[in-house]
C-alpha cells in the first residue's frame, strides 16, 4: 500500500477528529496541520505528533492529501490554493458557499488530475450501504435528523448545516429531478432557521419529507423508505434497522396476536395484518465509523485515481438545492415582510 503525507486544514471541532484518524489509519503518514490560530495548531500538532505549518504554501509541500476544515466561506480560496499545487482534497460540507464555487473547484481538480471529495460523511455510514442493497424504486421517503443547539456553525441555518446531508442522500438514491418544493423554517437561536421542514416531489413520482433540528433534546437520525410491497425503517445514529414486506407463501405465521407485533424485536416474525401476512425482519448492519470509513475511502481513491462517492459536482447539486430552500425560507419569513 502506497503511503500517502495526509493533513488537516482548520482544528476545529471536525478538524480533530480528521487528524486523529488519519494519525491512526494505515497507510496514511499524518504529516502536518494548519491553523489560522498558532496556538491551537501547535497543540493538535503536538496531540497527533505531525508538523503545524505556519503557512499554507508550508503546509502544501508537506503533505500529498488533506483534508480543508474551516469555515465554509474560506473552503473555495484555500480549495484553490491546494488543488493548483496539485493535492487531493477531501472539504467539509458545505463544499462551498455557492454551487459556482463549488463547480470551479471541481473543474479545477479534474484539470489536475486530483481527487476532490466532499464530506457528506453520512453516506459512508453502513446503515446506507444496508439500504442501498433493499432499495428497489422508492415511492415516498421520511427523513428526520434532530440534534442539540451546536454551539457552532450558527453562521449558516440547519438546512445548510444538517439537511444538506439528507439532500445528498435524497439525490443520491431517487436519481430523478426535483419539480417541487414546499420548504418552512424557523429561527429559534440564531439568525437563521433552527429547525426546518421541506417536502420534494420528484419527476419519477416520489416524494420525501425531510425534517432537520438543532434544538432537540435528543438526537434522531433516521429514514424511513416506502416502496412497493415493502417499508424500510433505518436508523443512522444507532446503525440499525428493519424491513416489513408482504410474505412469501412458503413463510408460516409465527404470531396468533392477528397485528403487527413491537417492533423492537430483532426475530423474524410473520403475522397476519387485515388479511395480508406481513414480515418483519432485522436489516443486516454491518456497524463501523462512517468518519474513518469516508477518509479510508478518500485516501483509496487518492492512491488508485479512483471516483469518489461524493464527487465536487454531486455536492454542488446538493448545496443548490440547500441554497434554494434556504432562499425560499427567508422569503417567508414574517420579519421580512412589509
Amino acid at each position: 500500500m502506497k503511503t500517502l503525507r495526509t493533513g488537516v486544514v482548520g482544528v476545529g471541532h471536525m478538524g480533530v477528529n480528521h487528524a486523529r484518524l488519519y494519525s491512526e489509519i494505515p497507510g496514511s503518514e499524518f504529516a502536518a496541520i494548519f491553523d489560522s490560530n498558532a496556538e491551537n495548531a501547535a497543540a493538535a500538532a503536538k496531540r497527533f505528533g505531525c508538523r503545524a505549518a505556519s503557512s499554507l504554501e508550508e503546509f502544501a509541500g508537506l503533505v500529498d492529501a488533506a483534508t480543508i476544515c474551516t469555515p465554509t466561506v474560506t473552503h473555495h480560496r484555500i480549495g484553490l490554493e491546494l488543488l493548483e499545487k496539485g493535492k487531493h482534497l477531501l472539504i467539509e460540507k458545505p463544499i462551498a458557499t455557492t454551487p459556482a464555487e463549488a463547480r470551479e473547484l471541481a473543474a479545477l481538480a479534474a484539470a489536475k488530475g486530483c481527487v476532490l471529495q466532499v464530506g457528506h460523511v453520512e453516506r459512508f455510514n453502513p446503515v446506507l450501504h444496508a439500504l442501498e442493497a433493499q432499495l428497489k424504486n422508492p415511492r415516498f421517503l421520511e427523513v428526520t435528523r434532530l440534534s442539540p443547539f451546536p454551539n457552532r456553525s450558527t453562521d449558516i441555518g440547519v438546512v445548510l448545516d444538517l439537511m444538506i446531508h439528507d439532500i445528498e442522500i435524497i439525490l443520491h438514491l431517487v436519481r430523478s429531478p426535483v419539480e417541487s418544493i414546499d420548504a418552512v423554517g424557523i429561527p429559534v437561536l440564531s439568525r437563521g432557521e433552527d429547525i426546518a421542514n421541506v417536502r420534494f416531489r420528484f419527476a419519477n413520482g416520489c416524494v420525501a419529507n425531510v425534517t432537520a433540528s438543532r434544538i432537540s433534546q435528543e438526537r434522531v437520525r433516521k429514514i424511513r423508505v416506502f416502496q412497493e410491497n415493502a417499508y424500510l425503517s433505518l436508523d443512522y445514529k444507532n446503525q440499525s434497522g428493519y424491513l416489513l414486506r408482504l410474505a412469501r407463501e412458503d413463510e408460516k405465521e409465527s404470531s396468533g396476536l392477528g397485528k403487527l407485533i413491537s417492533l423492537a424485536t430483532d426475530s423474524k416474525i410473520v403475522t397476519d395484518f387485515s388479511g395480508h401476512r406481513i414480515v418483519r425482519e432485522p436489516v443486516e448492519v454491518e456497524k463501523g465509523e462512517p468518519l474513518r470509513i469516508e477518509l479510508e475511502s478518500f485516501l483509496q481513491c487518492a492512491r488508485e485515481g479512483l471516483k469518489p462517492c461524493v464527487t465536487g459536482l454531486a455536492a454542488a447539486d446538493a448545496l443548490d438545492l440547500a441554497l434554494e430552500i434556504t432562499r425560499r425560507i427567508e422569503e417567508s419569513d414574517p420579519r421580512r415582510q412589509g
